[in-house]
């Protein structure tokens, strides 16, 4: 589903400017439209004073292709439909096949083009050439919807390989506008750092002065927050949320142990993963609200989870989302691999009667855009006549398997619909509406990690 946006107007295309220079430049650019002038087409436009949003982005892609051409948008780690035409833009210009998705081999012809370019002779004005734009005006759709909604100080951190030469710096502005007021303009204003993650954390200082004071201030951790980095200790330590996604952790297990490590720490955290269960979370707890079914919940003694094979973050958290709520206590943990990398969960209930479960990751050929998706789910019981078999499938995928275990016992089965508005940029859109500590996550994930202490 394709988001409407308004047309951006871009104020200051991204510029090189010193670290110093930061601050002036950006009063620069307000300055020269802080009157509307009668005799141009050009409107008024004001800086937002919302919130700041740092997101560091270990992921090259972004900067390369905007380094050689193909991407005209800030560096804002928003993986949008402006980004996957880019990433196909490059891909017809190296025949490779155009997904839209920056699979290895993109990157690599993107490194290979941009050390090539790196090389070339400079300029007359010192500068390495730069390729043609790529018009990419066809995916100015959900990323500028982003920008539209939340008009804001966004501060990208890029850290990159190679030789510590320091940061870099890059400014620019973009308005959407909008068709009820065209006299005045609420912008975005972008700052984009890059250097050495050594680098990065030597200007934390920095960083942290030009997150705007007495306004909301979130931090967008793409990939797993290391504990140990002091950049990461220090913007958590000031921040009003830190957003992570751990469907792309590439240790999921140690990365939500990280997660309810930092909670304990008072570190707000919030997910944008565990987003994506609330439909899955929302038909479980309305399969017993019957009152001739809510008994019955009691009886449940068996639960079986399937996710697209990858990333168990999940079924994890599914799992401590439920334990949590029918307060049951993980005894064991064990894995036992196979075709479906197994995970069997051991549970006590209060009246200590025993729960089992089974985590299975199922392979599929046609894997989705986020890791570890779930596919279905059964919840049931050793007692044959308890009617508290409960059977939820995803409505692309199905649930044959789950299906095939009902056994003597009627089950009631539903079809979880497929929401169009669980991409990250969405998601990362709704987060960024509220700041408050989710405290149903807090107590779900503290459950998921005692579920995988319980296997040490």
């Amino acid at each position: 589903m394709m988001v409407q946006s308004p047309p951006i107007l871009s104020l200051q295309s991204p510029k090189d400017v010193s670290l110093s220079e930061i601050e002036e430049e950006l009063r620069h650019i307000w300055q020269s439209y802080s009157t509307a002038d009668d005799n141009t087409d050009v409107p008024n436009a004001v800086r937002a004073t919302t919130f700041t949003l740092v997101v560091y982005e270990p992921e090259e892609t972004q900067l390369l292709l905007s380094a050689l051409g193909y991407y005209s948008g800030p560096i804002d780690g928003i993986i949008g439909p402006r980004m996957f035409a880019a990433i196909k833009a490059a891909q017809k210009a190296y025949g490779l096949p155009r997904t839209g998705k920056a699979d290895d081999k993109t990157k690599e012809k993107l490194r290979e083009e941009y050390n090539e370019r790196h090389q070339q002779e400079v300029n007359g004005n010192g500068e390495t050439r730069r390729q043609p734009y790529s018009a990419d005006v066809e995916g100015s759709g959900i990323a500028d919807a982003i920008a539209a909604a939340n008009p804001c100080r966004i501060i990208a951190l890029c850290p990159i390989v190679g030789e510590d030469e320091g940061v870099t710096a890059q400014v620019s502005a973009s308005c959407p506008m909008q068709k009820h007021s065209q006299s005045t303009l609420v912008c975005c204003e972008y700052i984009t750092l890059s250097g050495t993650p050594a680098a990065l954390e030597r200007i934390g200082g920095l960083i942290c002065e030009l997150m705007i004071s007495d306004l909301p201030q979130f931090i967008w951790w793409k990939g797993t927050p290391d504990p140990d980095y002091g950049l990461f200790k220090r913007l958590a330590g000031i921040s009003n949320n830190v957003i992570v996604d751990s469907s792309a952790f590439q240790k999921p297990e140690e990365g939500l142990a990280r997660l309810e490590e930092f909670i304990t720490q008072d570190i707000p955290m919030a997910d944008l993963n565990w987003q994506r269960l609330a439909s899955w979370q929302e038909l479980a707890a309305e399969a017993f609200d019957p009152p001739e079914r809510r008994s019955a919940l009691k009886e449940v003694d068996q639960v079986t989870i399937d996710y697209e094979q990858g990333n168990p973050a999940q079924a994890l958290m599914f799992l401590g989302w439920l334990a949590s709520r029918l307060q049951w206590r993980p005894v064991s943990y064990s894995k036992e691999g196979g075709e479906y990398d197994i995970r069997r969960v051991k549970f006590t209930t209060p009246e200590h009667r025993p729960v089992e479960a089974e985590l299975a990751g199922i392979p599929t050929a046609d894997v989705g855009e986020v890791a570890g998706d779930l596919i279905s789910l059964r919840l049931g019981s050793t007692n044959m006549d308890a009617d508290c078999c409960t059977v939820l499938c995803s409505q692309t995928t199905g649930c044959m398997r789950m299906e095939a275990h009902g056994g003597a016992q009627a089950c009631r089965i539903q079809q979880v619909t497929p929401m169009f508005d669980q991409k990250t940029e969405q998601l990362l859109s709704q987060q960024l509406q509220r700041w408050s500590r989710d405290v149903l996550y807090e107590e779900s994930l503290a459950v998921t990690g005692q579920i995988m202490n319980a296997g040490s």
